[in-house]
């Protein structure tokens, strides 16, 4: 490799920024394509050098023209050959070791894929800056790819930075990268990079730097290289070595080889074979020369530039010689080599590779099976599953497959339809598992998978059946577990208890862990739902005391358990459960899993339920905003809870990034609901109902959804003054309330009586009736721990005992919403608190001195009459003073950053309820009640 980099300033300046984000806190993901030998590995190479300078840790792993046989080559590569502070760090995340030589692998426990995604997450974290390059992603296996994806999605506020390289001129219109970096260029943590070819300016630049040259070389040079620096540095070196100058790049390269001797040219021929790197003891083994001759062929090879010494063995200087040197080989003589590489080599995987090429089917039949089992404990679903479906295919043309294999023809393919769906392809899981005789097993999984799909009538059917198929207690215990699970929302959900039931003494006499906590579960969702809560909490307890030998399960339970506190206003219990699950989720590299992300977003909302708003904040800020996938939009829309309360100026911003995934309800539901409270907030009631109306659409009748959003829609209504829908909202809460979701009365715990009573009290507030015993209700509902609920309750209790003529008691109130709002630092509140105490003229409470203070600091001798308190809302009352100084709609709307339509809806509302007809009358009317200063 030239020591210059010549025409690659622009591109690697822009590597260079996402370097230096990366060092400021904003991971970034660079991608790098361009033709072979355009220069890709110099400018990572130069990047390398300067992340180096500034204190980065540097990774760098090599993918491999195996296609998907072996499963993380790169990030193996790179741990292999990090430096001692990254190896020491390994040894922390016993997943990572794993994929180290000489380390056995653990057998697999379920979720090992995202315990190895989560454990290099760790890894980074840990030796932070670090900078991790994956070279030639064309080649990389589908696990490696899943890891880029993961990794380009998860790392935001990390000092990392990941670099791919890539070729374009290698990706034909169905190859597998093609989606993947479809998918990456469209995220904002991003930048893709593009090597086109040098002017014929750079290329003689660069040309000069690789030695002497004259004039006449140098127009040939350039003018055969057509910009492609690999391809001029072959010329340079056909020239200064005296031969001719073939056609073609191929020609061009092996004609460099044909230079060598014969035993050199063997040696050569069987390192391609190995691929783009091969062990010094496994090429002389392969080459089959006595030592000495073997040692002189080596040094001949290496002194010409066509083989580098790399550690204990060689590498090619460049993937396209070895490709040259591969495809020149006659039929015969590549089976051969191959065969010869399979009767040394130790890993199911390349023995399977080595063994298909080498057209041995038996070998190739048996590596594959052993490749799968391999491959499924290091957590590569995909690759497992290809290298299943390989064995599957030799099945018929190998005589004695099943000893082969060390399974019979059903089993191997049962685990090729579990691996397909561990890597995310329920459907073709879905489609093997039809195809398999119908055993209780096979039967099990597929109804599991199709209730997975959505496919609840099928799943339930077939669970049936693996029932009634069961053969032994281990079998019946899982069938009727998942039997239970496909009952849950069915209309037959009544017989769930008794499956269930039936499940657990089954699962328990069999000693099936995983059945076990699978039934209680499935029961506990149920009697919740019936609402006896004390017994779901009490199954999901049981659940989740015991290690079910299925993380995913085991953290489920722990998810459940913790949630059934918080959901009954146990935050203390809650938070204790949450944190021990957290612990497990980080403790096995789970923390990305489902119920990792769940349980770290259930311990943000009771931080954010218990008033803890800056360990709220703190945790919401690893949420990241700049979002891809519908599970990182609803994370995300956990953050606007916080976000909404203190008004922080990042609500906007995330609102845009979750716009996109507005299809899905969850996520709609969270974000939507937030989204109509900043409005109101704002001052934008319009577009609050059309958030409210837009949210309600995606919920099912009776769901409890429906409490929390009726409530913001008749708060926005009730700031509209207007009355029209208000008994629809009104409806959908009280049906909510009365029904569930499945037609029966649940239980709702605290936070959900606490929300129904709201919009009750909402309801007659838009009415024109503040209901003082009401709101109290409210209040003493949500202050079972709701500290910020409690404290907007208690608002509109003010405002209410102040219309009753209770000045004392709702000066009282107000305080101590104030108080609350001040500490949360809940500043749309503490303004709403404010205007309202201004207009009700509330002093503070008299200070050592003995003095009272006026709110907002105007004296006034009489203040607001009772009957008027509430007359007008908040937003109505910031109109009418912006009106009374003169002030047209269009500058009010520019003043208060709303509608000009809603300024007119608010002036209209106004003058009816001052009961006069003109914006001066009402003007002067707002002053003698005190509405105005």
């Amino acid at each position: 490799m030239n020591g210059l980099l010549v025409g690659r300033s622009a591109e690697l300046a822009r590597l260079a920024r996402v370097l230096d984000s990366a060092a400021a806190g904003t991971a970034g993901v660079a991608l790098v394509g361009g033709d072979a030998g355009i220069g890709k590995t110099r400018l990572t190479a130069e990047l390398v050098a300067t992340a180096r300078q500034r204190g980065f840790r540097v990774m760098v792993g090599q993918c491999a023209e195996l296609g998907d046989a072996l499963p993380y080559l790169p990030l193996a590569d790179a741990l292999r050959g990090a430096e001692p502070a990254v190896r020491e760090a390994v040894a922390n995340h016993p997943m990572l070791g794993q994929l180290l030589p000489g380390v056995e692998s653990a057998p697999s426990s379920g979720l090992t894929q995202q315990r190895l995604f989560g454990s290099l997450l760790g890894l980074l974290d840990d030796v932070q800056p670090v900078l991790f390059v994956i070279e030639d992603l064309h080649w990389a296996d589908r696990s490696t790819r899943d890891l880029l994806v993961f990794l380009s999605r998860m790392v935001q506020t990390e000092r990392v930075c990941v670099v791919g390289t890539y070729r374009t001129d290698d990706l034909h219109r169905r190859h597998p990268l093609r989606s993947v970096l479809a998918e990456l260029k469209r995220l904002p943590t991003v930048t893709n990079v593009e090597l086109g070819p040098l002017d014929s300016g750079e290329m003689s630049d660069y040309v000069t730097t690789l030695g002497e040259v004259d004039a006449q070389q140098l127009g040939v040079i350039v003018s055969r290289a057509d910009g492609n620096p690999f391809y001029a540095e072959e010329l340079f070196a056909a020239l200064s070595e005296g031969d001719s100058l073939p056609d073609g790049l191929a020609s061009l390269l092996m004609s460099r080889v044909e230079v060598l001797s014969e035993a050199g040219q063997r040696v050569l021929r069987a390192a391609a074979v190995a691929g783009r790197r091969v062990e010094d003891e496994l090429l002389r083994e392969v080459s089959d020369l006595p030592l000495p001759e073997f040692e002189e062929a080596v040094r001949e090879i290496v002194s010409r530039g066509l083989l580098r010494v790399d550690g204990y063995g060689y590498t090619f200087r460049h993937a396209l010689l070895q490709e040259a040197v591969y495809t020149d080989l006659l039929p015969g003589e590549r089976t051969r080599l191959h065969a010869a590489f399979a009767g040394l080599l130790t890993s199911p995987a390349e023995l399977a590779h080595h063994y298909l090429a080498g057209h041995d089917l038996a070998g190739a039949l048996a590596a594959s099976a052993e490749a799968g089992r391999a491959a499924e404990r290091l957590g590569a679903p995909a690759e497992a599953h290809s290298h299943y479906d390989r064995a599957l295919s030799l099945w018929d043309r190998v005589e004695g497959a099943a000893e082969l294999s060390g399974e019979s023809r059903a089993h191997l393919a049962l685990r090729s339809a579990i691996t397909a769906a561990d890597s995310g392809d329920i459907h073709r899981a879905v489609a093997q598992l039809k195809a398999l005789p119908p055993t209780s097993e096979v039967l099990e999984r597929l109804a599991y998978y199709l209730f997975e799909a959505d496919e609840d009538t099928a799943a339930l059917a077939t669970a049936g059946q693996a029932v009634e198929s069961a053969e032994d207690d281990v079998a019946l215990g899982r069938a009727l577990a998942t039997l239970a699970r496909t009952l849950t929302w069915s209309p037959r959900h009544r017989e769930l208890e008794s499956v269930a039931g039936r499940a657990l003494e089954t699962a328990r006499a069999a000693g099936a862990r995983d059945a076990e906590s699978g039934a209680l579960l499935a029961l506990a969702t149920y009697v919740e739902h019936q609402g006896d809560v004390t017994r779901a909490r009490e199954l999901v307890e049981t659940a989740a005391a015991q290690a079910s030998g299925d993380l995913a399960m085991d953290l489920r339970a722990r998810f459940h358990h913790a949630r059934i506190h918080y959901e009954q206003g146990l935050l203390a219990q809650a938070a204790e459960i949450a944190d021990a699950g957290i612990r497990l989720a980080s403790e096995s590299g789970l923390k990305w899993s489902t119920y990792g992300t769940d349980l770290r977003f259930l311990r943000f909302l009771i931080h954010y339920v218990a008033g803890e708003w800056d360990q709220a904040e703190a945790v919401a800020a690893g949420f990241g905003a700049r979002v891809g996938t519908t599970a990182e939009a609803t994370l995300s829309s956990f953050a606007l809870f916080i976000e909404a309360g203190r008004g922080l100026p990042g609500f906007e911003s995330r609102l845009a990034w979750v716009r996109p995934f507005w299809s899905d309800p969850l996520v709609v539901y969270m974000s939507r609901a937030l989204a109509a409270e900043h409005a109101l907030w704002n001052g934008d009631p319009e577009a609050a109902l059309e958030h409210v109306h837009a949210t309600l659409a995606t919920l099912v009748p009776g769901d409890a959804g429906h409490l929390r959003v009726a409530a913001i829609g008749l708060w926005a209504l009730a700031e509209l003054g207007r009355t029209d829908g208000a008994d629809d909202l009104a409806e959908r809460a009280r049906f909510a309330d009365d029904h569930g979701p499945i037609g029966q009365r649940g239980q709702l715990g605290p936070e959900g009586r606490g929300w129904a009573l709201r919009a009750e009290a909402e309801w007659h507030r838009v009415h024109g009736r503040l209901d003082v015993g009401l709101w109290r209700q409210v209040v003493e509902t949500f202050d079972y721990g709701f500290v910020y609920e409690a404290a907007r309750a208690r608002w509109r209790l003010a405002e209410a005992l102040l219309a009753a003529g209770e000045r004392e008691a709702a000066q009282a109130e107000w305080e101590l919403a104030r108080e609350t709002a001040s500490k949360l630092r809940a500043a749309p509140l503490e303004r709403a608190l404010l205007t309202f105490g201004r207009r009700a003229r509330f002093t503070a409470r008299p200070s050592s001195g003995g003095e009272a203070a006026l709110v907002g600091g105007v004296a006034s001798a009489g203040g607001v009459a009772p009957s008027d308190v509430g007359l007008l809302t908040a937003r109505e009352t910031e109109v009418l003073r912006l009106v009374a100084e003169g002030l047209t709609n269009r500058e009010i709307a520019e003043r208060l950053f709303i509608a000009q339509k809603t300024v007119s809806v608010h002036v209209s509302n106004i003058l009816g309820k001052l009961q006069v007809s003109t914006r001066t009358q009402a003007a002067a009317e707002g002053r003698r009640r005190g509405l105005v200063e």
